[in-house]
Protein backbone atom coordinates (compact mmCIF):
# COMPACT_ATOMS: atom_id res chain seq x y z
CA UNK A 1 0.00 0.00 0.00
CA UNK A 2 1.06 3.59 -0.53
CA UNK A 3 1.04 5.87 2.52
CA UNK A 4 2.13 9.29 1.31
CA UNK A 5 5.82 8.92 0.51
CA UNK A 6 6.03 5.46 2.10
CA UNK A 7 5.48 2.19 0.25
CA UNK A 8 4.44 -0.54 2.69
CA UNK A 9 4.40 -4.21 1.72
CA UNK A 10 3.43 -6.89 4.26
CA UNK A 11 5.43 -10.07 3.76
CA UNK A 12 4.88 -13.63 4.94
CA UNK A 13 7.78 -15.64 6.30
CA UNK A 14 5.59 -18.67 6.94
CA UNK A 15 2.64 -19.99 8.90
CA UNK A 16 3.26 -21.86 12.13
CA UNK A 17 1.39 -22.96 15.26
CA UNK A 18 1.44 -21.90 18.90
CA UNK A 19 -0.52 -23.04 21.93
CA UNK A 20 -3.90 -21.35 21.88
CA UNK A 21 -4.13 -20.98 25.64
CA UNK A 22 -0.77 -19.21 25.73
CA UNK A 23 -1.84 -16.91 22.91
CA UNK A 24 -5.00 -15.76 24.69
CA UNK A 25 -4.00 -15.82 28.35
CA UNK A 26 -6.94 -15.70 30.75
CA UNK A 27 -9.57 -15.83 27.99
CA UNK A 28 -11.42 -19.21 28.19
CA UNK A 29 -10.99 -21.61 25.29
CA UNK A 30 -14.76 -21.65 24.75
CA UNK A 31 -14.40 -18.02 23.63
CA UNK A 32 -11.08 -17.93 21.75
CA UNK A 33 -11.61 -21.11 19.77
CA UNK A 34 -14.49 -19.41 17.94
CA UNK A 35 -11.96 -17.00 16.44
CA UNK A 36 -8.95 -19.31 16.27
CA UNK A 37 -9.77 -23.04 16.08
CA UNK A 38 -7.19 -25.30 17.72
CA UNK A 39 -5.73 -28.58 16.46
CA UNK A 40 -5.44 -31.81 18.48
CA UNK A 41 -2.41 -30.38 20.29
CA UNK A 42 -4.29 -27.20 21.26
CA UNK A 43 -2.22 -25.19 18.74
CA UNK A 44 -3.67 -22.40 16.61
CA UNK A 45 -2.43 -21.27 13.20
CA UNK A 46 -0.37 -18.09 13.18
CA UNK A 47 1.51 -16.10 10.59
CA UNK A 48 4.88 -14.39 10.69
CA UNK A 49 4.48 -11.15 8.75
CA UNK A 50 7.49 -8.82 8.53
CA UNK A 51 6.82 -5.46 6.92
CA UNK A 52 8.81 -4.10 3.98
CA UNK A 53 9.11 -0.30 3.98
CA UNK A 54 10.47 1.68 1.04
CA UNK A 55 11.04 5.38 1.57
CA UNK A 56 13.44 8.01 0.24
CA UNK A 57 15.56 5.50 -1.60
CA UNK A 58 15.94 3.33 1.52
CA UNK A 59 14.62 -0.21 1.90
CA UNK A 60 13.81 -1.37 5.42
CA UNK A 61 12.34 -4.56 6.82
CA UNK A 62 10.67 -4.63 10.23
CA UNK A 63 11.32 -8.02 11.88
CA UNK A 64 12.25 -11.04 9.77
CA UNK A 65 10.36 -14.10 10.95
CA UNK A 66 11.99 -17.25 12.32
CA UNK A 67 14.52 -17.89 9.57
CA UNK A 68 15.82 -21.26 8.45
CA UNK A 69 18.18 -22.24 11.28
CA UNK A 70 15.85 -23.85 13.82
CA UNK A 71 16.43 -27.54 14.57
CA UNK A 72 14.06 -30.07 13.03
CA UNK A 73 12.48 -30.91 16.40
CA UNK A 74 11.51 -27.30 17.06
CA UNK A 75 10.26 -26.88 13.50
CA UNK A 76 7.98 -29.85 14.14
CA UNK A 77 6.80 -28.54 17.51
CA UNK A 78 5.88 -25.20 15.95
CA UNK A 79 4.55 -26.86 12.77
CA UNK A 80 6.47 -24.58 10.42
CA UNK A 81 4.93 -24.51 6.95
CA UNK A 82 7.73 -25.96 4.76
CA UNK A 83 6.63 -24.45 1.45
CA UNK A 84 6.79 -20.80 2.60
CA UNK A 85 9.82 -18.58 3.20
CA UNK A 86 10.78 -14.95 3.62
CA UNK A 87 13.09 -15.16 0.61
CA UNK A 88 10.10 -16.11 -1.54
CA UNK A 89 8.04 -13.25 -0.16
CA UNK A 90 10.85 -10.78 -0.77
CA UNK A 91 11.28 -12.02 -4.33
CA UNK A 92 7.55 -11.59 -4.95
CA UNK A 93 7.94 -7.96 -3.79
CA UNK A 94 10.86 -7.46 -6.17
CA UNK A 95 13.48 -7.29 -3.43
CA UNK A 96 16.41 -9.47 -2.43
CA UNK A 97 18.13 -9.67 0.95
CA UNK A 98 21.04 -7.73 -0.54
CA UNK A 99 18.73 -4.79 -1.31
CA UNK A 100 17.79 -4.18 2.34
CA UNK A 101 19.44 -1.16 3.98
CA UNK A 102 17.89 -1.34 7.47
CA UNK A 103 16.54 -4.19 9.58
CA UNK A 104 14.44 -2.91 12.47
CA UNK A 105 13.57 -5.14 15.45
CA UNK A 106 10.35 -4.84 17.41
CA UNK A 107 12.01 -7.23 19.90
CA UNK A 108 14.28 -10.27 19.70
CA UNK A 109 12.06 -13.32 20.19
CA UNK A 110 12.88 -16.13 17.75
CA UNK A 111 9.74 -15.66 15.63
CA UNK A 112 10.72 -12.04 14.99
CA UNK A 113 14.52 -12.13 14.92
CA UNK A 114 15.36 -15.67 13.80
CA UNK A 115 15.55 -14.42 10.23
CA UNK A 116 18.16 -11.79 11.09
CA UNK A 117 20.94 -14.32 10.54
CA UNK A 118 21.56 -17.31 8.30
CA UNK A 119 23.91 -20.28 8.31
CA UNK A 120 26.70 -20.46 5.76
CA UNK A 121 28.62 -23.69 6.25
CA UNK A 122 29.58 -23.76 9.91
CA UNK A 123 29.26 -19.97 10.32
CA UNK A 124 26.20 -17.90 11.23
CA UNK A 125 26.24 -14.56 9.44
CA UNK A 126 23.90 -11.58 8.84
CA UNK A 127 21.14 -12.61 6.46
CA UNK A 128 20.93 -9.10 5.00
CA UNK A 129 24.54 -8.47 3.94
CA UNK A 130 24.37 -4.68 3.48
CA UNK A 131 21.94 -3.80 6.24
CA UNK A 132 22.42 -2.08 9.56
CA UNK A 133 20.37 -3.77 12.27
CA UNK A 134 18.57 -1.33 14.56
CA UNK A 135 17.79 -2.83 17.97
CA UNK A 136 16.70 -1.34 21.29
CA UNK A 137 19.60 -1.47 23.75
CA UNK A 138 17.43 -2.61 26.65
CA UNK A 139 15.95 -5.43 24.58
CA UNK A 140 19.48 -6.48 23.60
CA UNK A 141 20.51 -6.60 27.25
CA UNK A 142 17.51 -8.76 28.19
CA UNK A 143 17.92 -11.04 25.17
CA UNK A 144 21.59 -11.67 25.86
CA UNK A 145 20.91 -12.30 29.58
CA UNK A 146 17.74 -14.43 29.54
CA UNK A 147 16.14 -15.91 32.65
CA UNK A 148 13.94 -18.91 33.35
CA UNK A 149 10.78 -17.14 32.17
CA UNK A 150 12.01 -15.97 28.76
CA UNK A 151 14.92 -18.16 27.69
CA UNK A 152 12.71 -20.35 25.49
CA UNK A 153 12.20 -17.34 23.18
CA UNK A 154 15.70 -15.86 23.01
CA UNK A 155 18.49 -17.55 21.03
CA UNK A 156 21.93 -15.95 20.79
CA UNK A 157 22.53 -17.18 17.24
CA UNK A 158 19.78 -14.88 15.99
CA UNK A 159 21.49 -11.64 17.01
CA UNK A 160 24.92 -12.01 18.65
CA UNK A 161 26.60 -12.69 15.25
CA UNK A 162 25.29 -9.30 14.11
CA UNK A 163 27.30 -7.54 16.79
CA UNK A 164 30.33 -9.70 16.03
CA UNK A 165 30.05 -8.48 12.41
CA UNK A 166 29.80 -4.84 13.53
CA UNK A 167 26.29 -4.45 12.12
CA UNK A 168 24.21 -3.46 15.17
CA UNK A 169 23.04 0.07 15.94
CA UNK A 170 21.27 0.60 19.25
CA UNK A 171 18.34 2.84 20.06
CA UNK A 172 17.64 4.01 23.59
CA UNK A 173 14.01 5.04 23.58
CA UNK A 174 11.32 6.42 21.30
CA UNK A 175 13.35 7.50 18.28
CA UNK A 176 13.02 8.30 14.58
CA UNK A 177 14.57 5.68 12.32
CA UNK A 178 13.84 7.29 8.95
CA UNK A 179 11.72 10.28 7.94
CA UNK A 180 8.18 9.15 8.71
CA UNK A 181 9.31 6.05 10.64
CA UNK A 182 9.65 6.01 14.43
CA UNK A 183 9.61 3.47 17.23
CA UNK A 184 7.62 3.69 20.45
CA UNK A 185 8.12 1.50 23.50
CA UNK A 186 5.07 -0.40 24.71
CA UNK A 187 6.64 -2.74 27.24
CA UNK A 188 4.32 -5.51 28.30
CA UNK A 189 5.27 -8.39 26.04
CA UNK A 190 8.92 -7.83 26.88
CA UNK A 191 10.27 -4.98 28.95
CA UNK A 192 11.48 -3.11 25.83
CA UNK A 193 8.99 -4.32 23.23
CA UNK A 194 8.23 -1.56 20.72
CA UNK A 195 5.83 -0.82 17.90
CA UNK A 196 6.61 1.12 14.75
CA UNK A 197 4.74 4.24 13.56
CA UNK A 198 4.73 4.96 9.84
CA UNK A 199 3.51 8.48 9.07
CA UNK A 200 3.26 10.31 5.75
CA UNK A 201 0.75 12.31 3.74
CA UNK A 202 -1.37 13.00 6.81
CA UNK A 203 -1.96 9.30 7.44
CA UNK A 204 -0.62 6.84 10.01
CA UNK A 205 0.03 3.12 9.95
CA UNK A 206 1.39 1.12 12.87
CA UNK A 207 3.25 -2.17 12.87
CA UNK A 208 1.76 -3.50 16.11
CA UNK A 209 4.15 -6.46 16.59
CA UNK A 210 3.09 -8.39 19.72
CA UNK A 211 1.01 -5.62 21.28
CA UNK A 212 -1.91 -6.74 19.08
CA UNK A 213 -0.51 -9.83 17.35
CA UNK A 214 -3.73 -10.82 15.56
CA UNK A 215 -7.06 -9.19 14.79
CA UNK A 216 -8.58 -11.38 17.52
CA UNK A 217 -6.50 -9.55 20.12
CA UNK A 218 -8.21 -6.16 19.73
CA UNK A 219 -10.42 -6.85 22.76
CA UNK A 220 -8.73 -5.42 25.86
CA UNK A 221 -8.61 -8.61 28.00
CA UNK A 222 -7.23 -10.69 25.12
CA UNK A 223 -3.59 -10.54 26.17
CA UNK A 224 -1.04 -13.27 25.59
CA UNK A 225 0.13 -15.52 28.39
CA UNK A 226 3.59 -14.99 26.89
CA UNK A 227 3.58 -11.34 28.01
CA UNK A 228 6.04 -10.82 30.85
CA UNK A 229 4.27 -7.69 32.09
CA UNK A 230 0.58 -8.14 31.19
CA UNK A 231 -0.72 -5.16 33.16
CA UNK A 232 1.71 -2.95 31.25
CA UNK A 233 0.29 -4.42 28.03
CA UNK A 234 -3.23 -3.64 29.22
CA UNK A 235 -2.43 -0.04 30.11
CA UNK A 236 -0.68 0.72 26.84
CA UNK A 237 -3.21 -1.18 24.75
CA UNK A 238 -6.18 0.68 26.26
CA UNK A 239 -4.74 4.08 25.31
CA UNK A 240 -3.44 2.89 21.94
CA UNK A 241 -6.78 1.41 20.81
CA UNK A 242 -8.50 4.76 21.42
CA UNK A 243 -5.72 6.52 19.52
CA UNK A 244 -5.92 4.07 16.62
CA UNK A 245 -9.70 4.31 16.30
CA UNK A 246 -9.81 8.10 16.47
CA UNK A 247 -6.81 8.48 14.16
CA UNK A 248 -8.02 5.98 11.53
CA UNK A 249 -4.71 4.14 11.77
CA UNK A 250 -3.88 1.24 9.50
CA UNK A 251 -2.76 -1.57 11.81
CA UNK A 252 -0.39 -4.26 10.56
CA UNK A 253 -0.96 -7.54 12.42
CA UNK A 254 2.30 -9.47 12.54
CA UNK A 255 0.85 -12.84 13.54
CA UNK A 256 -2.61 -12.96 12.04
CA UNK A 257 -2.82 -16.05 9.79
CA UNK A 258 -5.14 -14.40 7.26
CA UNK A 259 -5.32 -10.64 7.71
CA UNK A 260 -2.17 -8.60 7.15
CA UNK A 261 -3.70 -5.22 8.00
CA UNK A 262 -6.92 -3.45 8.85
CA UNK A 263 -8.66 -0.60 10.64
CA UNK A 264 -9.88 -0.94 14.22
CA UNK A 265 -13.50 0.15 14.42
CA UNK A 266 -15.97 0.60 17.27
CA UNK A 267 -19.71 -0.03 17.12
CA UNK A 268 -22.08 -0.06 20.08
CA UNK A 269 -19.12 -0.25 22.44
CA UNK A 270 -17.59 -3.28 20.72
CA UNK A 271 -14.34 -3.31 18.79
CA UNK A 272 -13.81 -5.08 15.51
CA UNK A 273 -11.37 -5.01 12.62
CA UNK A 274 -12.20 -3.89 9.10
CA UNK A 275 -9.72 -5.59 6.76
CA UNK A 276 -7.65 -3.32 4.58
Amino acid sequence: MRLGDLELTPLLDRHFRLDGGAMFGVVPKTLWQKRAPADDHNRITMGMRPLLVRAGGQTMIIDAGAGEKMPAKLREIYAFEPTESLDGALAAAGVSAADVDIVLASHLHFDHAGGFTTQEGSAIVPRFPRARYVINAGEWEDATHPHERNRASYFDENYVPLQDAGRVEFTYGDEAILPGVRVRRTGGHTRWHQIVYLESGGRTAVFAADLIPTAAHVDLPWIMGYDLYPMETLEFKRAFLREAIDGEYVIFFEHDPQMAAGYIREKDGRLYVEPL
